[in-house]
């Protein structure tokens, strides 16, 4: 069956525009609900979580999404604002059916979408979302009154995820003495990540913490640390941490404020791990990995396996290897052994343990991996696009890696969440990687165009 609706993550795209419109989110969730209620783990009338990030849209949006639910039958938590992995937590101790989380990530605010979790705090399954739209297309039916869903609020939410984050590091482990800046993107993490750093004992300084509906993602967050950085730097902390909007990335800045990317991080709780005799036979990155983490993490005598770029495919492949470990570039980063999704406070807080049990400082652990020159560029579309069998795409690609040799890699792959096509490029020379990329990138544009 073809997808209409779900991408690689759930449904996103512009708020007001189909189907991020309150009509279509009120009959997803009363679609939802009846998928849901007929699981075979369900007992009595089943509950669905509802979390959301800080966008304006995400009350409307929230209430749409409730309104269908109890539609059909089916009880409903709210947790307000909450991180993307809060709610996958809250999916499983509240032994709900499912959980929603309203967000569009690393999106501006104009955007928003959906992603679901299962009763395990896991993505949904292809299965599961395909029988979500084919309810979709039938007539909305409200259960009988007696069976309509009733609403709660879950005031304690915040305190619990505080509570398991510092869970997932040792008893003994402190942050006393340490200042630490970070940067919230005005996003899910606001109020809950300067909490989880300063009880463990950080001086924290903080940024991205006042979200107005409107600034989430706006020159802040993992996808814009350029503001961190210059905190960093000013306030003398000896790192800095970002979020993006929904928690469940999360980048570094280095006491010089120089980026710290997914890549990076990977490797260092990967090293860290060996050290400690815990680590798996190896990790999984994605295409999208740069070399040389590859190359860093083999020289530790670990695998390293690449899977589609997405974090549902990196757990599918962590699942497959039977290990634990896996991440990608942008900061995804899934612990297995501790959570059950891509969660950036719980992948920080295992940085800031390998940076503790080492003694060394950020900058010394990222040094035992040497990045390649790399370069992505966006391209633009309109619509689904479809780079297999384009002859004038393929003979751009065939003639740039002719040139790179075999010291290079070239990747083109369409964005899962946004309309682009991101062209990327990797070798030894980064003029020549950046000067390919461009040339790559045009050539791309122009065939799509035509």
């Amino acid at each position: 069956m073809t997808r209409r609706y779900f991408g690689t993550d759930g449904i996103r795209g512009s708020v007001g525009t189909h189907p991020i419109t309150p009509d279509f989110m009120l009959k997803l969730g009363w679609a939802c609900g009846r998928v849901f209620a007929r699981q075979p783990e369900v007992g009595g009338r089943p509950t669905v979580i509802i979390g959301k990030d800080t966008r304006v849209s995400g009350y409307m949006f929230e209430s749409a999404l409730e309104a269908g639910l109890v539609a059909a039958g089916v009880n409903v938590k709210l947790l307000g604002p909450m991180p993307t992995p809060a709610v996958a937590l809250m999916t499983r101790t509240q032994n709900a059916v499912a959980g929603i989380v309203i967000s569009a990530s690393h999106n501006p605010y104009q955007d928003n979408g959906i992603k679901f979790f299962s009763a395990q705090g896991t993505k949904l399954p292809d299965a599961m979302e395909q029988a979500i739209e084919a309810e979709l297309e039938k007539p909305l039916v409200v259960v009988p009154s007696d069976r309509i869903g009733k609403v709660t609020r879950v005031a304690d939410a915040a305190g619990r995820y505080i509570e398991f984050c510092k869970a997932t590091v040792p008893e003994h482990f402190s942050l006393r003495g340490l200042k630490i800046a970070v940067d919230c993107a005005h996003g899910a993490t606001y109020h809950i990540a300067p909490n989880v750093l300063s009880e463990l004992g950080a001086e924290v300084v903080s940024l991205g913490v006042q979200p107005d509906g409107f600034n989430i993602n706006a020159g802040v967050g993992s996808t814009d640390t350029a503001a961190l950085s210059e905190l960093v730097r000013e306030s003398g902390a000896v790192l800095g941490i970002a979020y993006d909007g929904d928690g469940d990335r999360v980048l570094f800045v280095d006491r010089d404020g120089s980026l710290v990317d997914g890549d990076e991080l990977l490797y260092i709780i990967a090293s860290h791990r060996l050290h400690r005799g815990e680590a798996d036979a190896g990790v999984v990155g994605t295409l999208m990995s740069n070399l040389g983490l590859e190359l860093a993490i083999e020289s530790l005598g670990l695998e390293f396996v690449r899977a589609r770029v997405g974090d549902r495919y990196v757990k599918e492949m962590m699942e497959l290897q039977g290990w634990t470990l896996g991440a990608e570039s942008s900061g995804h980063i899934i612990c297995a052994d501790l959570t059950t999704t891509g969660d950036g406070i719980v992948a920080s807080l295992q940085v800031l343990l390998a940076i503790q049990d080492s003694g060394r400082s950020l900058g010394e652990l990222r040094a035992g991996m040497r990045k390649c020159p790399q370069t992505m560029i966006n391209v633009p579309v309109t619509g689904k696009v479809e780079l297999r069998g384009h002859a004038g795409i393929a003979s751009a690609v065939r003639e740039t890696e002719a040139q790179l040799g075999d010291r290079g890699r070239v990747l083109l792959r369409p964005s899962g969440t946004e309309p682009l096509v991101r062209v990327m490029v990797e070798g030894e020379d980064a003029g020549q990687v950046s000067s390919l990329c461009a040339a790559l990138a045009e050539r791309v544009e122009a065939a799509l165009a035509s």
